[in-house]
């Protein structure tokens, strides 16, 4: 049987956050994402990432349901971000600033095709990518 439907992209991603003022601080004023819509009466918080939403939803609300987020239990291994311009030395120096653990980059290979990407955590220790363009 033919599939009846195409990969398009990865439309969203939901993270169980534990406070949410601090998972708020990390992706909208450190990474930049801008909060699309909120509906606190779920606990849930949009925010945009270029096409594509970075869904918060709040430990202890009817989305984020009651079961503690642990960081030494994986349940995802990583997602990735993808971010243009790619400058290692800016990037680590401006996480840095923030209290961000920054390791060196490597290249590693994503839907656009090899390039360079570094490893971050964020305040709940999900693993999160951030991907610079394919190289040449």
């Amino acid at each position: 049987m033919t599939r009846p439907f195409s990969l398009i992209g990865l439309d969203h991603v939901v993270l169980r956050v534990r406070d949410l003022d601090t998972s708020r601080h990390f992706y909208t004023e450190i990474l930049g994402c801008p909060l699309e819509r909120s509906i606190e009466e779920l606990g849930l918080y949009q925010l945009r990432v270029g096409k594509h939403l970075i869904d918060l939803v709040v430990l202890g609300s009817k989305l984020g349901g009651q079961d503690p987020v642990n960081q030494n239990s994986a349940n995802q291994d990583h997602f990735c971000i993808e971010i243009s311009p790619f400058n290692a030395v800016e990037l680590q120096g401006y996480l840095r600033s923030h209290g961000v653990d920054c390791p060196e980059p490597g290249s590693r290979y994503g839907a656009t095709g090899q390039g360079p990407s570094v490893y971050i955590k964020d305040p709940d220790g999900n693993t999160v990518e951030l991907k610079g363009p394919p190289e040449a």
